[in-house]
Parts: C-alpha cells; structure tokens; sequence
C-alpha cells in the first residue's frame, strides 16, 4: 500500500469507530473517499461518433504524419529563397498548386508556383510569401526579399505529429477536439473505458414521482432528475431505482439490488439522524460506514460506506442529503472526482477564480460553506459576484439562477464587501 493511502487510512480508521459523531472536513472526506475507490475493468471499441465524453483506456499512437507533406499556411507564392537577390526580386509564375492537386514539376530559381492554403510546397521551394506581400503584373510577381526571409507560411511535415508519437493518453475524456485530432490520423475507432454504471434512488414517504398525484403534505421527487442529468454530463451510465419508502426494510432490499446491478450507488434523503433516517444504520448493518456526516454547508449530512455487490466485494455508497440544493452540491464538491476516477479519467481540478464579493456575505468559521451566486463584469476588467438570493438548500431556484458557487473556507468567518472571495463557476463543473 502506497504511502498516500497509508495517509488516508489512518486519519479514517477513529472514524469507523463512531461514523456519525464527527463532522469531516471536506478536504478529509474527499481524501477518504479518494483513498477508497478504483477504477474499474475492461475496455470496448467504438467509433469516433460514439466517443464524445467518453474515457480514453490506452494511448493514441500516430501511424503517419501529421500532417503527411509540407503545405502552405496561406494563399501566395511558394520559391526557393535562393532565388531572390537583396531588395525586390521579379520572379515568373509557372504554374499554381491546388489544395489536393499539387504541383510535381521542377520550379527554376527564378521562378515561383501560386499555392493555395493547404496546397502541398514544391520540392524546389522552402518559402511562401503571403499574397498581399507581393505585387503581381501579368504572369510576374514582384516580391520584397525581406518578406521571403522571415516568411512564416510553411507547415513543416510532422509538425502536428510524427510516426510514433503518443498522439492521446490513456485516462484522457475525450472532447471534439480529440475526435477530430483521432480522425487525422485516419483511425475509425478507439478504445475507451466501460461507462461507470451509477445506480441511484431517492427516500422519503412524502416523495411522489411524476404523473402521480400528490397527496396532502407530498412532492414531487427532484433529485432523481438532477442526479440522471449530472450522471449523464459526466458520462455515466445513471440506472434509476425509483423511489423508496422510510422502511429499513424497504431501503435494505433497494440497497441489495442496486449493489447487484451497478459499480457505484447514490441515494438522496434518510441520511440525517431523525426517527425516519435509516441509511446511515441500514448501511452499517449491511456493509461498513467510513462518515456520516461533513462540516459543510450545505450537505452537512452525508454518508459514505461500501456494501458487497454482483460486480464487487467493494460498492461504494454515497448517502446524500434529502434538499435538492445541498444533493447537487455535495455531488459536485464530493463525489464528482471519485466518479472521474473509478471512470478511469485523469480529471484536471476545476479552476477557482478570485473575484470580488460585491455585499458581505454571513458566513461562521467551522465549515467550508457554498453559496449560489451570479457573476459581474465590473470596471477595468475585474469581476464581481454577488449571492443569488435567499440560500437555503431547498430552493433549487437559487441553482438555477446561479453562475456558480461562492467558496469560503472552513476557516472563514463573515465576509465583507470588497474583499476577495473563491468562485467556482458551474461551466466546466457540470
């Protein structure tokens, strides 16, 4: 076991004792969980247009060139910068080069092919000079020699790849811009990771599904939507479970399923310590219990632990809390990275900017609070963020409307105008 994990274990081994007495840092709870999971097996081949969003499972490795035959960055005249004297040098046209159709005769030093972008270089030339940088009289062209010489306009052979090169890594998401570099190289398909099967389930007898009719004091279920939705972005495969009752037995028969039938679980609701809160019980009695609970705000009441399952000794299980606002929250803050990794993904950290909170914001020192917010150009190219409205974990509104989240560190307290604030912005998270 390496030296990090030993880390990990032993700030996690006093909280197996007494799971739910201790409000983690986030910082340890992301490291227990980072700690825990794997990612898992396997690969499959797919074709390019199936690839988008999808996990790289080995290198790409360039079989040509790329590109495969020096070409000309711009429309102008491709020569051989011998052929010119010091000042302007008068050279004849003889012939044009077509992006495609390519020029393969010999080119006379005090001559000159009209390229087009794209165009292959003849084997005589070694510069292009631009069109607008000459001067052209019938099938003549006057060239400023200095031009030539510090001519930029070739694509060098090779230049974007060579024969060899690693062109993608194994671990890589693959974006459009990955697509596109893979069909360069003339590849139909890639090898990428199985997508992560994510089963999910939301608790709560108050809960009502769409196309039900809600009782006296019932909702409907949110966070089943938004958990598809940000399972879906991240490039899982999210297995919906449904709704489950307050019933430890009910909960113990969904949790058994889900277990059978994916490589992660997530639930919503039943996880803080009321009289009709079994996850955190139901997941000890059936598997084991690494934290209940995370000094934040919101999502201060979550769970993480492992049950045995069909494709596992080992299914991660995440707990999160019932209000739709701290649920996607403690998504994006906790497990989103944990997702990445079992995906096999090299996920880079999402950026945190520094911007300027524009009205103070209440804040106590002791948790790493989280607070929606909307971004403000201000003068001289500053940015301003100011809260979204009323915070509570209930208003999904309030996510909605927001560009991101507030960050203020778990050693923070009250926050005035003016003063610098973390700001995570939802483009690139979600």
């Amino acid at each position: 076991m390496n030296a990090q994990v030993d880390l990990v274990t032993s700030a996690v081994e006093p909280l197996v004792e007494s799971p739910f007495e201790r409000n983690l840092a986030v910082e340890e709870a992301r490291a227990a969980i980072l700690g825990f999971v794997r990612p898992i097996g396997g690969f499959e081949r797919v074709s390019l247009r199936q690839a988008l969003g999808r996990v790289l499972a080995e290198d790409v490795i360039a079989p040509i060139d790329v590109p495969a035959y020096e070409n000309s960055a711009v429309d102008g005249f491709a020569l051989s910068s011998e052929g010119l004297r010091d000042g302007v040098g008068m050279l004849r046209v003889i012939g044009t080069s077509l992006a495609g159709h390519p020029w393969a005769l010999s080119v006379p030093r005090d001559g000159c092919v009209r390229v087009m972008t794209g165009a292959a270089i003849p084997r005589d030339c070694d510069v292009v000079v631009a069109l607008e940088a000459c001067r052209i009289e019938g099938h003549q062209v006057f060239i400023d020699a200095v031009c030539a010489r510090s001519s930029d306009n070739v694509r060098r052979r090779g230049e974007d790849l060579s024969t060899g090169q690693a062109a993608l890594r194994a671990g890589k998401v693959l974006r459009p811009a990955d697509l596109g570099l893979i069909g360069s190289l003339g590849q139909a398909d890639v090898a990428v990771r199985p997508r992560l099967r994510v089963a999910f389930l939301s608790t709560g007898d108050e809960l009502r599904s769409i196309g039900d009719t809600p009782d006296e004091a019932c909702i409907f279920d949110s966070n089943r939507h938004s958990l598809w939705s940000m399972l879906e972005r991240l490039g899982c495969e999210g297995r919906d479970l449904g709704l489950v009752r307050d019933d430890p037995l009910a909960l113990e028969a969904a949790l058994t399923s889900a277990c059978n039938c994916a490589d992660v679980v997530i639930t919503t609701g039943g996880v803080g310590g009321g009289a009709a809160d079994h996850l955190r019980d139901t997941l000890a009695r059936l598997g084991k219990v690494t934290f209940g609970r995370i000094a934040m705000r919101p999502g201060r009441p979550m769970a993480f632990g492992h049950l045995h399952g069909k494709f596992s000794d080992s299914i991660p299980v995440f707990g999160l809390p019932g209000n739709p606002v701290a649920a996607m929250v403690a998504f994006y803050m906790i497990i989103r990275d944990a997702l990445l990794r079992m995906m096999g993904a090299h996920a880079r950290p999402v950026p945190l900017m520094r911007v300027k909170a524009l009205e103070p914001l209440a804040k106590r020192p002791g948790r790493t609070e989280f607070q929606r917010a909307v971004l403000e150009s201000l003068q001289g190219g500053e940015l301003g963020v100011r809260v979204t409205g009323r915070q509570g974990s209930g208003i999904l509104r309030s996510m909605t409307e927001a560009d991101g989240l507030i960050v203020l560190e778990a050693e923070r307290g009250r926050v005035e105008a003016g003063e610098l604030v973390g700001f995570l912005a939802f483009e690139g998270l979600v």
